[in-house]
């Protein structure tokens, strides 16, 4: 039992790709948890909209962020390309410069659908597009996760990855408060900062009961779950030091690495 949590506060966000970025979305669902708390669902804030959206979503992080409890966030799309991706554009090895080309390109957190880019009606998707046979390093370890290019199949992280990449670029630019990227921003979360993770929650949602819970909500609230016990046993912090070797960590500091792959 680690006596001194990394985190005061834990987040977990099952994400969604569907419509646009102000859409109300069933799919896309927000718990939190602290170390004496269990994790609860987070409400939207009061509207027409009935659930989230992505703008909102985003939006509410940069305040939870700004303050001062120390918070990890887990999200569950991917955070960046694999190493094809970044060599056939020419790209730096530096994951913001990634961020900001992608968004050029794609710039999913205008109110269009995903697919609008797709179809080239907006941005310029085709010159920045991927192959959906290229995987990351931690999706061949994961198993079962499927490529970030990999569109229109059951279980697809491709349109929620393709519409969560701009709102990663928006939290690095908005919050107020030290923020780490893990691991685009080292291995090693320094005590006393924030932290946002990408997560795959099929890692856990088995090891927590569902109850009354949708499939969105359980796999929103595993995420927060997960990240309270494993603080509070110790494992978050072995976690967020996989046993790579030093080009395997090389390769996954710029691709980005699932918190809890081995």
């Amino acid at each position: 039992m680690s006596e001194n949590p990394m985190f005061d506060r834990y987040v977990g966000i099952d994400y969604s790709g569907a419509q646009t970025p102000t859409s109300s979305l069933k799919g896309l669902r927000v718990y939190m948890a602290d170390p004496m708390t269990a994790p609860f669902e987070v409400e939207p804030p009061p509207s027409p909209r009935k659930y989230w959206t992505r703008r909102g979503v985003a939006e509410w992080l940069v305040a939870r962020l700004s303050e001062s409890p120390r918070t990890m966030v887990g999200i569950d799309h991917g955070f960046s390309f694999p190493l094809q991706y970044v060599h056939q554009h020419h790209l730096p090895h530096d994951w913001e410069a990634f961020l900001e080309d992608f968004h050029r390109h794609w710039p999913t957190d205008e109110d269009v659908y995903v697919d609008f880019v797709r179809e080239g009606l907006l941005g310029n998707g085709a010159a920045r597009a991927g192959n959906p046979r290229w995987r990351r390093l931690t999706e061949v370890r994961a198993g079962a996760a499927k490529s970030v290019f990999h569109f229109d199949v059951q279980g697809s992280v491709a349109k929620s990855t393709h519409s969560g990449l701009p709102w990663l670029l928006y939290l690095r630019r908005n919050v107020t408060r030290r923020v780490h990227f893990w691991p685009f921003d080292g291995w090693e979360i320094p005590r006393g900062s924030s932290a946002v993770a990408e997560v795959y929650p099929a890692l856990w949602s088995r090891g927590f009961p569902r109850d009354s819970r949708t499939g969105d909500q359980h796999d929103a609230y595993s995420i927060a779950a997960w990240l309270r016990q494993a603080d509070k046993s110790g494992a978050l912090a072995h976690a967020l030091n996989p046993q790579l070797d030093d080009a395997e960590r090389k390769t996954a500091g710029i691709e980005g690495w699932i918190l809890g792959v081995a």
